[in-house]
């Protein structure tokens, strides 16, 4: 278990899966730089803050959801939590899907939804921070929750996220690896590829200078390392 003062924020969690490089210019050397794609999601973020609670029908929604996990040290705030009313009662409290709210009847299943500007991502970078929020909730409520949802903005469409074993194991071994790298204070050396391109953080992170820098370096020590073992031959051959 975690103190409150050791937890980490879950968004981290969506850059350490993008690139550990990314992470550590933001969470540990506290650099950030806005481009299109960063401002078009903190203004629709901005939007799913709102701080209000409302109820319509059969779903409650609560925007804007300290969350926090012990278990994991993680903590965050939630885009939105739709409460659902749940019809089988019985069943779910069974079950432990679904819970009693204060100050209305029934029982409702927590639904984490998480708010994306872009559309679905090749890697599970999205998922788990889903799952992370989720894991947070579970802990908090005493509750189960099979599923989330994530909100895309391009195109506009709500997309079904199963919260199975598979997806839960790979979120807290990524929350074990922060952690990890977290204690050691470390940023790592850049490792370019194509995704560089769409990070905000390129022009800091120079990944195509500094990696050819460290290929040079890396050939020039294994000339001179080379030289010695060559110079070691020859004198023994005199």
């Amino acid at each position: 278990m975690f103190s409150e003062d050791d937890l980490l924020p879950i968004s981290a969690l969506q850059h350490l899966v993008f690139c550990e490089r990314q992470w550590a210019l933001i969470h540990l050397e506290q650099v950030w730089t806005e481009n299109v794609l960063t401002t078009e999601g903190r203004l629709l973020h901005d939007h799913a803050h709102e701080d209000e609670t409302e109820t319509r029908g059969d779903i409650r929604t609560t925007r804007s959801l300290r969350i926090r996990s012990l278990r994991l040290g993680l903590a965050g705030m939630m885009d939105v939590v739709e409460f659902v009313r749940e019809k089988d009662g019985l069943n779910d409290q069974v079950n432990k899907t679904a819970i009693p709210l204060a100050d209305i009847d029934g029982l409702w299943r927590p639904v984490p939804v998480e708010y994306k500007r872009g559309k679905p991502k090749p890697n599970n970078c999205d998922k788990i921070q889903l799952c992370a929020q989720a894991l947070c909730l579970e802990e908090m409520l005493d509750v189960m929750i099979p599923s989330g949802v994530i909100f895309y903005g391009r195109p506009r469409r709500r997309m079904i996220v199963e919260l199975d074993n598979l997806l839960r194991k790979e979120t807290e071994s990524l929350t074990t690896r922060l952690h990890e790298l977290t204690g050691l204070g470390k940023t790592p050396p850049p490792v370019y590829s194509k995704k560089c391109s769409a990070c905000s953080l390129i022009d800091i992170c120079n990944p195509e200078i500094i990696a050819a820098k460290s290929n040079v370096a890396g050939y020039i020590k294994k000339m001179i390392s080379d030289m010695g073992f060559l110079s070691k031959e020859a004198g023994a051959d005199k």
